[in-house]
């Protein structure tokens, strides 16, 4: 499946795809240090959590790169459970992203979201993303916020 994100031959970063980890980059906050998240997680960067261990330190440039190369693996998995991925506009596409990002493909294929965007419905999809705020199985204000603020960006695009 084609990357919205990326260009075929070259790998640049198309401008959606510079668009992509501006908000997404964001939503998940920059942290150049390791350190354990809300549940105990080992994470840096912009919410990186692969191969991520206590002590390790990164460049924003380091960050910048791992977040544009690994959204472009997210967007191929959300891409798979999405029926016509590329009929989706630009800003729902992205915040159908970064909740993907952020709770996993195989959660966000599963999703409420993806059953309403599978079915047409982008505006049910758009606000289905606050139902997404849990973290450990409690609500956790900083996703309320994030959640509130993808749904509204998702809005602006339909």
């Amino acid at each position: 499946m084609a990357s919205r994100l990326r260009k075929g031959v070259t790998g640049a970063l198309t401008a959606l795809g510079i668009s992509a980890v501006a908000f997404i980059g964001t939503q998940e906050g920059l942290r150049l240090k390791s350190y354990p998240d809300i549940i105990g997680v080992w994470t840096a960067c912009y919410g990186e959590t692969k191969n991520i261990k206590p002590g390790m330190t990164f460049t924003k440039p380091q960050c910048d790169k791992m977040l544009a190369d690994r959204l472009v693996e997210f967007e191929t998995n959300m891409r798979s459970c999405l029926k016509a991925p590329d009929q989706i506009p630009d800003k729902p596409y992205l915040a159908f992203l970064s909740l993907a990002y952020n709770i996993g493909s195989p959660t966000f294929c599963k999703s409420t979201i993806a059953r309403k965007a599978n079915a047409g419905d982008l505006s049910g999809a758009c606000d289905a993303i606050t139902l997404y705020n849990r973290a450990g199985g409690k609500v956790v204000k900083g996703l309320v916020d994030r959640r509130e603020r993808e749904r509204a960006y998702c809005k602006a695009g339909i």
